[in-house]
């Protein structure tokens, strides 16, 4: 199965904004992310987060473990932390998805940023953009599906779920915040 990503065709992207009261000095995203509970994941998209993790690849590179519902399909990230700092997180995932059809690929790219709007008034952004895969588009191909149908429907599971988790993720970064 290729996973040559075709960074050229956008199959989902959300950008969703939250506001949030979090003490901005100690908002530290990476170290949320490292730190992140199963639990607590699953109650920043109940029902669609199932498990979290952190772990780092063979080379070192730290890494996310995420396994969600995306619409119909069971998503596996393994996020390589491309950026890791306080306010601003780039992970890449070459991500599994068991589909009803069976297993694909995408490449999914998640940016989370807090920034400061005055004192402790802060406005997260929760970014998910996805890319096809070779495997992905011979996978839907064989589905009798295009390309623009699969886009549509994953754009629309994805843009949901990123609306339901931006602002439960705003809110457990403030609480862990707040807790240090």
């Amino acid at each position: 199965m290729s996973t040559a990503v075709r960074d050229d065709l956008v199959l989902s992207h959300a950008a969703i904004t939250a506001d949030v009261e979090a003490p901005f000095d100690r908002v530290d995203i990476a170290q949320w992310l490292k730190t992140l509970p199963t639990h607590e994941y699953q109650r920043c998209a109940p029902g669609d987060h199932k498990a979290a993790g952190y772990t780092v690849d063979d080379d070192g590179t730290p890494m996310s473990i995420n396994v969600e519902m995306i619409g119909t399909g069971l998503v596996v990230q393994q996020y390589r932390f491309e950026v890791a700092e306080a306010h601003y997180c780039k992970m890449v995932s070459i991500s599994d998805i068991l589909t009803p059809s069976g297993w694909t690929t995408t490449q999914v790219i998640w940016e989370l940023r807090m920034e400061q709007i005055d004192g402790d008034r802060c406005r997260y952004t929760n970014t998910v953009t996805s890319h096809p895969t070779e495997a992905f588009l011979k996978f839907i191909a064989e589905q009798g599906q295009t390309f623009s149908e699969a886009a549509e429907a994953r754009q629309n599971a994805s843009g949901r779920h990123c609306a339901v988790e931006t602002p439960l993720y705003a809110e457990s970064i403030a609480r862990w915040a707040s807790a240090r």
